[in-house]
């Protein structure tokens, strides 16, 4: 084999090399970008901006202490079961509940109590819940159960990413270092969880669910509403037990 035809091999051998060692290197750069688009696509619902986030008008509630309203000690006990993302939820806080809370709660005959009932449409349903509670340790549980409702889409993913929560915390000018906290390390999820529970074996079997009890002669009774029914509704069952309780 003559000189020129060894280095021709060689020359070829050289840029086989460097070109197998480039196809390698491409390869490796091809898994690393895939890794980062898939967790990307994974997180980026999260991580999308915040915005824009409607505050309702400020309402003044009688005695709200974390997520209850009234007196602990009125006759009647109202226990709402709700999920932030059911449109039929948002109807009844829009239509009914600052009836309710006016009429009722104000005077001392019921004492209301909001409820998650956990994850029922989807995570970011249990997510809301986690976030209101969260709120609700800086006293500003029914401030963000009201701006929860006021930017409910329909849309079961995105309305409530956490941004959005996040969101919602600095525009209701929450310390939102202290909330981030809370709601990063999932404080609330056992009583979310807890709540979808006990609202299940009270007879909860959609959103919202209303669970009333009180005392007849010491004997605790109990009913059921369900769906998102009408003040009159509420007024009719209310006045019946006020009566069959001897206080009318």
């Amino acid at each position: 084999m003559s000189a020129d035809k060894k280095i021709s091999k060689r020359q070829a051998i050289r840029v086989k090399r460097k070109r197998d060692k480039q196809l390698k290197k491409l390869a490796q750069i091809g898994i690393i970008v895939g890794a980062v688009l898939v967790a990307y696509l994974l997180i980026s619902p999260g991580l999308k901006p915040a915005g824009e986030i409607i505050l309702p008008e400020p309402k003044e509630r009688p005695m709200a202490s974390g997520s209850s309203l009234g007196d602990p000690d009125a006759p009647i006990r109202i226990e709402e079961f709700s999920d932030f993302q059911c449109p039929f939820c948002a109807r009844f806080y829009r239509d009914t509940a600052g009836d309710l809370e006016d009429t009722y709660v104000a005077d001392g005959t019921v004492y209301f109590v909001y409820r998650s009932f956990g994850s029922f449409i989807g995570p970011e349903s249990g997510a809301a819940a986690e976030a209101a509670y969260c709120a609700g340790d800086q006293d500003k549980f029914w401030e963000y159960h009201d701006v929860l409702f006021a930017n409910q889409t329909g849309e079961n993913v995105g309305a409530f990413r956490d941004s959005r929560l996040r969101g919602f915390a600095e525009a209701l000018s929450l310390d939102v270092e202290v909330f981030n906290e809370c709601f990063d390390n999932n404080t609330y999820s056992d009583r979310v969880e807890q709540d979808f529970a006990e609202g299940s074996a009270a007879g909860v079997t959609g959103t919202p669910g209303f669970i009333v009890t009180y005392l007849v002669d010491e004997e605790e009774k109990i009913r059921l509403i369900a769906g998102a029914v009408p003040f009159s509704d509420f007024q009719t069952q209310i006045e019946q037990i006020l009566v069959e309780m001897g206080l009318k």
